[in-house]
């Protein structure tokens, strides 16, 4: 079973200033979004632009959502199993981590949370082509 999360809360709010800067054009991501295991992510919000990854569970049919790791200020390599499956569209915090996927749009990689390496610009472009990385 995934990651599940309290639907119910009180509001919370999040000065989201990238945002519509990070994410420039949206066209498509997955349907209904997903709520994102957040157990091993040190921020207290998963910002927008974030590289969301994903692998099967122990039981092979169903897939765990999380953010790609971060060390030192940079994204880490991808672990075994993992795939990439987009970018977080709006800011949320890790207490709330019911996020929207964009896996079709233009996203401004210089204002990206963390830099993207050559090596994973071309695993990206492979893996979701209709995500375009872009910056003026």
């Amino acid at each position: 079973m995934g990651a599940t999360c309290n639907l119910v809360g009180e509001g919370t709010k999040i000065f989201a200033g990238k945002d519509s800067v990070v994410i420039r054009q949206y066209i498509g991501g997955i349907t209904g979004g997903r709520t994102l295991d957040v157990s091993g992510f040190s921020g207290d919000a998963v910002r927008a632009g974030h590289l969301i990854v994903r692998s099967l569970d122990a039981d092979g049919v169903n897939y765990t959502y999380k953010p790609l790791g971060v060390t030192d200020g940079a994204y880490v390599a991808l672990a075994d199993g993992e795939e990439y499956v987009g970018v977080v569209v709006c800011t949320k915090p890790v207490s709330e981590p019911l996020v929207a996927i964009m896996d079709d749009g233009r996203v401004n990689d210089s204002a990206m949370p963390y830099p993207l390496t050559d090596a994973m610009k071309t695993a990206l472009k492979s893996a979701l082509p209709k995500l375009i990385f872009e910056h003026d």
